[in-house]
């Protein structure tokens, strides 16, 4: 895949991004291809634009060794330091190709399947089965009850590290049940007035986040001390460790603290 106009590349070795690192400021290759950099990809697709410019994303081997003046990151570690289309081309950069590499056989005959032409989807040459980028939706959710808002830690997280309820959709489920039944198995606690707050992409490796807010509407906290180790209601002036800001629950629990800051401070 050469080009003759240089490109934006998204190029990963599994979950980390090949930037360029300028004295703190983070970009990707703008490149006709990942070949001038000596790189040889198992895979290279393109997957959009960004204004004039085209956008490929390419896989590399597990051992592949940065070039000289470039790194591999997280993408986790880089929010905020790419610029936003960029960034969230990144997104769907690692999405596609986390989908290209596990999704290589017809999940009806078995048959290697291939890109289809002018469509992001493989199409199986033995039995005409399409099949599309796999999304996996998820729920995220934010409790309030009067002034505090329910914060729970998973077994994965660090010590001190909470987080909202958060879980995946399961067939025949509207988002609203969904949320209903996560913040219930997780928490023993009922919820009401469930209302959209905003969605997130997240390839890691192809969930998509629905956020929204719920209000307390009876229960006590039980925990199954498997999947959440411990759950309370925080004030919003007393939080412990939360995620960072590049995730959506940062934001809910952000929009939480902002809320409450303006009713302290209009009682002042």
């Amino acid at each position: 895949m050469s080009m003759d106009k240089p490109a934006w590349w998204f190029i990963f070795r599994g979950y980390q991004l090949l930037t360029y690192d300028d004295r703190g400021a983070i970009s990707v290759p703008f490149l006709r291809d990942a070949g001038e950099l000596r790189l040889s990809p198992l895979r290279k697709q393109s997957i959009g634009r960004i204004d004039d410019a085209e956008c490929y994303a390419a896989e590399l081997p597990e051992n592949t060794e940065a070039p000289q003046g470039m790194a591999f990151r997280g993408l986790r570690s880089i929010f905020g330091a790419l610029e936003e289309r960029t960034y969230a081309m990144a997104t769907r950069a690692l999405g596609i190709i986390n989908w290209d590499r596990t999704s290589r056989f017809c999940g009806q005959c078995g048959a290697k399947i291939e890109r289809s032409d002018g469509m992001l989807g493989k199409e199986c040459a033995a039995c005409g089965f399409i099949s599309f980028p796999r999304i996996s939706p998820a729920v995220i959710v934010l409790v309030e009850r009067g002034e505090k808002a329910l914060l729970a830690r998973a077994g994965r997280f660090t010590e001190d590290m909470y987080s909202v309820i958060a879980g995946f959709v399961e067939p025949g489920e509207t988002l609203e049940e969904v949320v209903s039944r996560e913040v219930k198995e997780e928490t023993d606690i009922d919820v009401t007035d469930i209302r959209y707050f905003g969605s997130q992409p997240w390839p890691f490796p192809d969930s998509l986040m629905i956020g929204f807010t719920a209000r307390y509407a009876g229960g006590e906290i039980k925990i199954d001390g498997e999947e959440i180790v411990e759950a309370r209601w925080f004030d919003a002036g007393s939080l412990p460790d939360i995620p960072g800001k590049i995730s959506i629950a940062r934001q809910l629990i952000d929009w939480f603290i902002e809320k409450h800051s303006k009713k302290d401070d209009a009682g002042q």
